[in-house]
């Protein structure tokens, strides 16, 4: 598949030229560009949460750049028009407020929550948005509130609608929760079938930057000597990539074959 264009969400978005570009930028961990590209647009609403969108997943990845993801994050919200803006707005402030509570940063659990709930009370059952936002109250479930189930029925349904809007790229998401929460229960066959696509459709996509926790995830399935195989793979594009994601440094180290002791991995903060 030739690379595809994404915008900051996740979502196809054609042909156009400059969502090209900032598509190949994010896929190298290059957000710093690809919301570069996005400033001449800035006062436009949708260009606004595009970029305040690069600047988040720029924190979640690398741990670094929270003023600039607030400072882009005000921006989106100060031009946002109508509901659906707004709650666009609102479920990238809840991602930036727990991707500072997942890392360490600050706790901003509550404001997590509560930008997150804001968002499912202005975006409408049909919109295009509740896909991500689901997947998103998905993580704040599982990681927040350590609230399996729950983080499972709001991965399912994101899963599902990310299937109908075809959005590949958070089915690769969705696809690497679901196989994460298999695998700490001991699942192995199904945990391998998630992450397996996941890595498919990431690699499928040139997402990059997703590919070594994809690795990563799936050499957590598997006997020696592929799982030495795969993580070693997953090493080399993190050292490529510089070290990013910051999390997956850990997740690398030496790791109990799964067949005899199933671990239960550090999870991606995503």
């Amino acid at each position: 598949m030739a690379h595809t264009a994404m915008s900051g969400s996740g979502t196809t978005a054609g042909d156009d030229p400059l969502q090209t570009a900032v598509w190949r930028l994010r896929s190298r961990g290059c957000w710093t560009d690809a919301a570069a590209l996005l400033v001449a647009r800035a006062a436009e609403p949708a260009a606004a949460l595009e970029r305040a969108g690069l600047l988040v997943e720029r924190c979640l990845f690398t741990c670094e750049g929270w003023p600039e993801a607030e400072d882009a994050l005000r921006t989106a919200e100060a031009v946002a028009r109508d509901d659906e803006e707004r709650g666009g707005a609102a479920s990238e402030r809840g991602r930036l407020a727990y991707a500072a509570t997942r890392l360490g940063v600050r706790d901003r659990a509550d404001e997590a929550r509560s930008a997150l709930g804001r968002a499912a009370a202005l975006l409408s059952p049909t919109s295009p948005r509740r896909p991500l936002l689901d997947f998103r109250r998905g993580l704040v479930a599982e990681h927040i509130a350590d609230a399996p189930q729950a983080a499972r029925a709001a991965y399912e349904r994101a899963h599902a609608g990310a299937g109908t809007r075809d959005d590949p790229l958070l089915l690769s998401f969705t696809s690497q929760q679901l196989a994460g929460l298999a695998l700490r229960e001991g699942e192995l066959a199904l945990a391998r079938q998630g992450f397996a696509e996941c890595l498919r459709i990431r690699e499928e996509l040139g997402y990059l930057i997703g590919t070594a926790p994809a690795l990563a995830g799936l050499a957590d399935c598997e006997a020696e000597p592929e799982a030495s195989r795969l993580r070693a793979e997953a090493h080399r594009l993190f050292r490529l990539l510089g070290g990013v994601p910051v999390w997956l440094g850990a997740q690398l180290a030496p790791a109990v074959p799964a067949q005899s002791s199933p671990a239960r991995p550090e999870p991606a903060p995503q």
